[in-house]
């Protein structure tokens, strides 16, 4: 029973992460509002989750400073990957290239939501379905923030549809390689540690600067605050 449910939770989160990227192209034309919020999802999960169960995952076998120096090292690795992929790009405007950097991140980040879902099913329903919560949340604001990274980097339509569609897959593959690989703490740690890192970089530095320079207005930052205060209200609430 354990596998099938696993499986109906991942296809849960898939048809979550379609729903957040079709909301991302309904609203296009509210772009910069979506992308603040976005900002602030992203941001959130990165304080808010991957950085707290990086240090949880890493309990008696990493020092917290050690897990945070990881989340440093994944920010400046994004950052060196972001300045090649512009090709020192001055004026900062769309990178095809940055886009599908971004996108895969999502769907890497996914494929580890759907891993940690299923091996929490697999503990225990209880936990399991805590956990499958806040994957569903996060798998939408993965879908929204999909779209949006290509698009706002010159991806076509048909771009931010492959790769929405991909996000969708990664949290099934995620939960069906839990099924056959026992979780070793020690690499999750370092993993979740890493992500955190990309994730900082991908608020920080894209998504919220890219939202204030096309409507620098008060409604912007409020949504930035409405993105982070929504992951940090599902993640107090799963806990």
């Amino acid at each position: 029973m354990t596998p099938l449910l696993v499986l109906g939770v991942a296809l849960c989160a898939a048809a979550a992460t379609m729903t957040g990227g079709a909301l991302a192209l309904k609203l296009s034309q509210r772009l910069p509002l979506v992308l603040a919020f976005s900002a602030g999802a992203v941001i959130g999960v990165a304080f808010f989750d991957l950085a707290p169960e990086a240090i949880a995952a890493g309990r008696g076998l990493y020092d917290p400073r050690t897990l945070l120096a990881l989340s440093a090292l994944g920010f400046f690795a994004y950052v060196l990957i972001d300045r090649l992929v512009a090709r020192h790009d001055c004026e900062g405007g769309p990178n095809m290239a940055r886009g599908l950097i971004g996108a895969a991140s999502f769907s890497a980040h996914s494929i580890m939501d759907g891993f940690a879902m299923g091996i929490a099913l697999q503990v225990g329903r209880e936990m399991g379905l805590i956990v499958a919560a806040a994957v569903l949340a996060h798998d939408f604001a993965d879908g929204l923030n999909t779209v949006n990274v290509v698009v706002k980097n010159g991806g076509e339509r048909r771009h931010a549809l492959s790769w929405l569609a991909m996000d969708a897959a990664a949290p099934v593959l995620g939960a069906g390689l839990s099924l056959l690989v026992a979780p070793r703490p020690e690499l999750l740690a370092v993993l979740l540690a890493l992500f955190c890192g990309f994730f900082l970089h991908i608020g920080a530095s894209g998504l919220l600067p890219e939202s204030h320079r096309a409507h620098p207005r008060l409604s912007t930052t409020l949504a930035t605050l409405a993105g982070a205060g929504f992951l940090y209200l599902v993640t107090r609430l799963v806990e």
